[in-house]
């Protein structure tokens, strides 16, 4: 499959770079709210990711439209048993879209992604389209990944260059040389899985979409903590919201495990 996005969807895309760039979180404002086309919600998602940008996004940009619901948090037991904190919930039962109430509130791996439990309430809607929704769940975390992975390997990268040992840049070492080049074709390779369940939305291409961004981001991750050293992983760095984010997203929307298997029922 050959895919290239339009000059229209990589000018968004750069628009959208400079804005989160800047420190701006008004996703609103630049329309981001109205967009429903799953390519377009790819290149929205990466960018998301790659600015670490927190909040139930996934469930507010992505799948609660396609429910025809407003913005808030959803739950799909079993797979997401679990909603991000947020102001209004839901919770999908079958083809049955719940209102819900919040009962506790669980720690996460990811601090500033609070996980509560629900407990259903009046019915909103039956016969929602909750497969679809889901697959948009699963593929909008996929992008938020990859742009998490970027943002990772480009942090490492100019690390590499500014530390020295011996008398040089670490990232002149053939070693981490190595390791740099690992993770960039591991996110290199997980970039057409991705916009190509974009373009399919079938249950295995976006399974398989999640595998390849979970890994690809995980190994960004991994390789980033071990060229920054443990600096890395504290609150007073950066990369800390970057680590923590992308521990959190890698078994959210289904755990790699969980999506192999479902590519290998779809062969």
């Amino acid at each position: 499959m050959m895919f290239t996005l339009s000059a229209e969807q990589t000018d968004f895309g750069g628009v959208l770079h400079e804005y989160l760039g800047a420190g701006k979180r008004d996703l609103a404002a630049l329309g981001v709210d109205e967009v429903t086309d799953p390519v377009d919600l790819v290149v929205v998602f990466e960018e998301l990711g790659h600015h670490a940008v927190e909040g139930p996004l996934i469930e507010s940009l992505a799948v609660l439209p396609a429910l025809g619901a407003g913005p808030g948090s959803v739950a799909f037991p079993p797979v997401v048993p679990h909603a991000v904190e947020a102001d209004h919930y839901f919770l999908v039962d079958g083809d049955t879209l719940h209102e819900a109430s919040p009962t506790a509130e669980l720690s996460s791996v990811d601090p500033a992604r609070r996980l509560v439990e629900l407990t259903a309430g009046q019915v909103v809607a039956t016969g929602v389209p909750a497969e679809r929704a889901f697959d948009l769940g699963v593929l909008t975390c996929s992008a938020q990944l990859l742009g998490l992975g970027r943002a990772m390997l480009e942090m490492t990268t100019a690390h590499a260059g500014a530390r020295t040992q011996f008398g040089k840049p670490v990232g002149q070492f053939q070693a981490v040389k190595h390791h740099l080049a690992n993770v960039l074709i591991g996110l290199e390779m997980a970039r057409p899985l991705i916009y190509g369940a974009a373009v399919t939305l079938t249950a295995r291409d976006v399974s398989a979409a999640k595998v390849a961004a979970s890994d690809a981001a995980w190994a960004a991750a991994r390789t980033a903590l071990q060229v920054h050293g443990a600096i890395g992983y504290t609150a007073e760095h950066e990369l800390g919201r970057f680590l923590l984010q992308a521990r959190a997203l890698r078994t959210a929307w289904g755990s790699p495990s969980m999506h192999r298997a479902r590519v290998l029922e779809a062969l």
